[in-house]
């Protein structure tokens, strides 16, 4: 991953402070941990021992997205909260319902005639694009 870190410094650290929060967050939302240390976090990330890694996560410490305790790093509870939020934009194309599909936001739950004409939508059937005729 070394190979894929920009040149200049400035660049750099927002690339190393996204890469490390990143398999941290990962870590934690796995239920891996909520504590690692240097020699995991490299780990994770597959950088070399070239790389001072240990400088971009004592910046993270300095800015607040990590806590240090010894030679143990947690996520923040802000550090926590940007993780989730990064990850769920990161996935919003594949939560969305598709079509046909109800979801909690449906009008179904409002009211009953909603809901039968959400049933009935269900199982109307489905045109298939290329062809132009219905299918199961």
């Amino acid at each position: 991953m070394t190979s894929s870190a920009p040149k200049s410094e400035q660049l750099r650290v927002l690339f190393w402070r996204s890469e490390i929060l990143a398999v941290i967050y990962w870590l934690y939302g796995e239920g891996l941990g909520d504590i690692v240390d240097l020699d995991l976090i490299r780990t994770y990330l597959g950088a070399g021992a070239g790389e001072n890694l240990a400088a971009y996560v004592e910046l993270l410490v300095a800015d607040g997205s990590l806590v240090r305790d010894g030679e143990w790093y947690a996520l923040s509870a802000r550090a926590r909260a940007e993780g989730e939020a990064q990850l769920a934009t990161a996935f919003t194309d594949l939560v969305h319902p598709v079509a046909s599909e109800c979801n909690d936001e449906c009008w179904c739950h409002t009211s009953q005639a909603e809901a039968d004409a959400c049933a009935r939508a269900r199982r109307a059937p489905v045109r298939d694009h290329e062809a132009g005729k219905a299918t199961k």
